[in-house]
């Protein structure tokens, strides 16, 4: 009698699962790729590819010699390199270039630029050649400051 009746309860079953009707897709929209202007855009531990940008565009280069478990370095990164107007003043007049100087080719260039603490911000002409250098954290109205006294060297 059970198997009789077993069929009857898995009917109303069946037939919800044929009737089923998929949720249509959401629809998405394309997110912009365009590069961000509330931060400074760095070329990442690239040096070579820096000079040759510099170069080709007649720009000055800013580096940013940084190692990873540099607290003041993380608070530039945060506080300073995130002020909309260092970033527009920055990415307009600089190739911004950030090398992590204990890696890659970091150790060499630290080695022959001489530098003896992070984070150590230094800036040169198109030709490769440095023009001012700093070390440690720099509020954004010091960062301009370092900044326009380098520019005034042109």
């Amino acid at each position: 009698m059970i198997r009789k009746y077993t069929w009857m309860l898995l009917l109303p079953a069946f037939f919800s699962v044929a009737s089923f009707k998929p949720v249509p897709a959401v629809k998405t929209f394309p997110v912009s790729k365009a590069a961000p202007t509330d931060k400074i855009v760095f070329m990442e531990n690239d040096w070579n590819a820096a000079v040759k940008k510099a170069s080709a565009q007649k720009k000055w280069i800013f580096v940013d010699c940084y190692a990873i478990w540099c607290g003041p370095c993380k608070m530039l990164k945060i506080r300073t390199f995130t002020n909309k107007k260092v970033a527009d003043f920055f990415n307009k007049n600089f190739i911004n270039v950030s090398i992590d100087m204990e890696a890659g080719q970091g150790p060499m260039l630290a080695q022959q630029w001489k530098i003896q603490a992070y984070p150590t911000l230094i800036i040169f002409d198109e030709n490769a050649k440095p023009v001012l250098g700093t070390m440690g954290f720099m509020a954004p109205d010091d960062l301009m400051r370092f900044a326009e006294e380098a520019l005034k060297k042109k």
